[in-house]
């Protein structure tokens, strides 16, 4: 192996004391960072933990005003109010009409079978 030869750097006791304060410093300012991204962290999970909630809450939230949809009766619009109506909401009522229309056909062709059998 070769012979090592240590090289000595002469600090002057100002340089020494300042090179200490800025280490220190950034240890300092590390120890910060560590700080905030440690909350970071946690604010960020919990924020997570009440999206989820939120979008639970919602959920149940759209299946309860399903429920309430279905059981409200369903109520016929003048032509005149018809007027400024959507295109998509022409459609959607037209194919809720049409659904009413089979199902008032399906009920009149079953009450005209019990007839016959009674």
């Amino acid at each position: 192996m070769k012979e090592e030869t240590l090289i000595h750097v002469r600090v002057g006791y100002e340089e020494g004391v300042e090179s200490k304060k800025d280490i220190l410093s950034i240890e300092r300012d590390l120890l910060r960072i560590l700080k905030i991204l440690k909350k970071y962290s946690l604010l960020r999970k919990e924020e997570i933990n009440i999206r989820l909630r939120m979008q639970n809450k919602i959920k149940i939230l759209k299946m309860n005003l399903g429920r309430l949809n279905n059981t409200l009766p369903k109520i016929k619009i003048p032509d005149i109010l018809r007027k400024n109506e959507t295109k998509e909401e022409r459609l959607s009522r037209l194919k809720q009409e049409s659904k009413e229309k089979d199902l008032e056909s399906q009920l009149r062709d079953i009450q005209e079978r019990l007839r016959k059998l009674g």
